[in-house]
């Protein structure tokens, strides 16, 4: 690698892949043959560099020129302009909205500026699967550290003095359940990193382990090492294809370089790891459920204690984080534990990554410290509302999560703040909401989803929020009652202190959320029987406009229910009894003569 006078970084993460950056490197490895150039410059398909709005993203370095929203068409002019002549491609360079200015590194663009990579120091910055490349970055040197230099006690003392909490959603401080797993003999010990991501919108884990798969079997191996254990497990969605991949290709390599198995760095000490596939059940997020769905059983939670530190998987010490936790260990055992808790506010040290989504401009992957307000993740970061339309809410926290609204734009964010304003941290998905979101239609969504994937184990999970979707329905069809607003209230209340796991018992925060920032919405639906955002079909109407009809019968021609009558050239009338609001009639209809009320 030392030989080549240049690199081209692509993008490899699922997203831009699903955009054909795997086009685009097969296309820039030809340009680069076909013009004897394949000995210089060497072509890097890396993980996600987290700008997924602006994907697929090709850097050039080491001019760290940005190049964006890449085709594979673009190749050859990348080759003959930027490479062979020195010109960068102004019409493929990230352009301000607001300046209006091509910028190409991406250190100046808003999107980057306030982001701090910890978690994510990796991604798109190697190739995921080469170990050299990740040892070429400090990899596996915190291993080293802690094998050659440290005793167990020391490390887990270093991770507790670093404030690192659990970034899967519960926020319990690393050190000490690392502390618990070691404090418990036994003859067989396991670490499991949790990497069933179930939340809609969020894609961390899954961008870590694609990006810089080694990051984590490094940390799991230093976690075996502090708490005693010699197996390492890896619980992963089997949805995950790419990410799977390449972690089997690093535990592969690991293997080969003596880094994983036994008598690592010849200290006696054994440490492997295997995979093990989910089929995509939520509630296996859950440590408890995860363990059993290891064990063959039905993911279902049990009730703690016994923590899985005491009797986990197959009744053994067992300590359990998830990807991204493990993925901050080695750069805490590498800088410091003073490092890391300068970052962030007082009780929520480092960073936080976000899987970014929803209403934005700058979709995508970004980390920022403890304590970064909403306001500039949304406005700064995010790049504002898309369209120019304006901002209503955001939902962070996933499907257990609250929808914060402008009032709470200046909250930093961190775990006891958001808990504070009715929502929570979560996994780290953040789903960015404007005008024409329907806050009703919303929380029926997440308790839609919160129903499909209930185990069903416990009555107020399996009852209370099957009757909580339904009363939303009722509401969203324009047949609630004032009454229903109380019983919504009371229900989530009973079912927050009563259920048994963390989905059952955070599966009402988007119900208790929206009917404390958005009750006017709520009694909308009810006492007027409008949906003001338009996105309740059923209390829409949709109505012709009689000035304006012409009689072309257009409208009744696309009607896929005849529910429009008219003869020709003669007004026409909707039938609201038959309507089924699809909205074909207004695409057709040429004289702007549809609305709805």
């Amino acid at each position: 690698m030392a030989n080549y006078k240049m690199q081209l970084l692509i993008c490899g993460g699922t997203g831009c892949r699903a955009s054909s950056s795997n086009l685009i490197i097969d296309e820039l490895k030809k340009q680069l043959e076909t013009k004897n150039l394949a000995d210089d410059v060497q072509v890097v398909e890396t993980g996600c560099f987290g700008f997924c709005e602006k994907g697929p993203i090709v850097k050039v370095s080491p001019d760290n020129t940005f190049y964006t929203q890449v085709k594979p068409e673009d190749a050859e002019e990348i080759v003959d302009e930027h490479i062979i002549k020195g010109r960068k491609i102004e019409r493929l360079l990230y352009t301000d909205p607001e300046t209006k200015k091509h910028i190409s590194d991406s250190k100046h663009m808003e999107f980057y500026k306030k982001q701090v990579r910890i978690a994510l120091r990796n991604c798109g910055f190697l190739d995921p699967e080469n170990i050299e490349e990740y040892i070429g970055r400090e990899g596996y040197e915190a291993m080293g550290k802690c094998l050659l230099e440290r005793t167990p006690e020391q490390v887990i003392k270093e991770i507790k003095e670093s404030g690192l909490r659990g970034r899967g959603g519960g926020g319990f401080p690393t050190g000490l359940k690392w502390q618990f797993a070691a404090a418990n003999k036994a003859d067989q010990k396991y670490v499991v990193c949790n990497a069933d991501e179930g939340d809609p919108g969020a894609f961390m884990d899954r961008s870590i382990l694609e990006g810089d798969p080694h990051s984590v079997l490094e940390a799991m191996a230093i976690c075996g090492y502090a708490t005693g254990a010699t197996k390492g497990l890896i619980y992963i969605r089997a949805e995950y294809p790419l990410a799977i991949k390449r972690l089997v290709i690093a535990i592969d390599q690991a293997r080969e370089y003596g880094l994983l198995g036994e008598n690592i760095l010849d200290t006696n000490f054994n440490f492997d790891v295997e995979l093990r596939y989910g089929a995509g059940a939520f509630v296996c997020g859950e440590e408890t459920a995860l363990i059993h769905s290891m064990e063959g059983e039905r993911g279902e939670p049990t009730v703690k204690p016994p923590f899985p530190a005491e009797s986990g998987y197959w009744g053994k010490p067992t300590n359990v984080n998830n990807v991204e936790t493990f993925a901050n260990v080695p750069a805490i055992i590498n800088k410091g534990a003073k490092w890391f808790s300068s970052i962030g506010t007082d009780k929520s040290k480092g960073t936080k990554v976000f899987a970014l989504a929803g209403k934005i401009n700058n979709v995508g992957l970004i980390e920022v410290p403890m304590g970064t307000t909403l306001r500039e993740v949304v406005f700064e970061i995010g790049g504002g509302i898309q369209n120019g339309k304006k901002f209503k809410a955001v939902q962070t926290g996933g499907p257990s999560g609250g929808c914060l609204t402008e009032k709470h734009l200046d909250t930093p964010i961190d775990f006891d703040n958001l808990i504070a304003v009715g929502s929570m941290m979560g996994s780290g998905g953040m789903i960015v909401m404007d005008e024409d979101d329907c806050m009703v239609a919303v929380s029926k969504f997440y308790l839609d989803f919160t129903v499909e994937e209930s185990c069903g184990k416990c009555a107020p999970c399996r009852i209370g929020n099957k009757r909580l979707y339904e009363v939303l329905d009722k509401i969203t069809k324009g047949n609630g009652t004032d009454e229903d607003l109380e019983l919504l209230d009371n229900m989530s209340r009973v079912i927050k202190d009563t259920a048994l796991c963390g989905l059952g018992q955070t599966s009402p925060n988007p119900v208790l959320s929206t009917l404390e920032n958005f009750r006017n919405e709520y009694e909308q639906h009810v006492r007027d029987h409008k949906c003001a955002a338009g996105a309740c079909k059923d209390l829409l109407d949709y109505v012709i406009e009689p000035e304006n009809c012409v009689g072309c019968t257009a409208c009744a021609r696309v009607c896929p229910v005849g529910a429009i009558s008219g003869e020709r050239k003669q007004i026409h009338e909707i039938d609201p009894a038959l309507c089924i609001k699809c909205g074909a009639c207004i695409e057709k209809c040429k004289f702007n003569a549809i609305f709805i009320q």
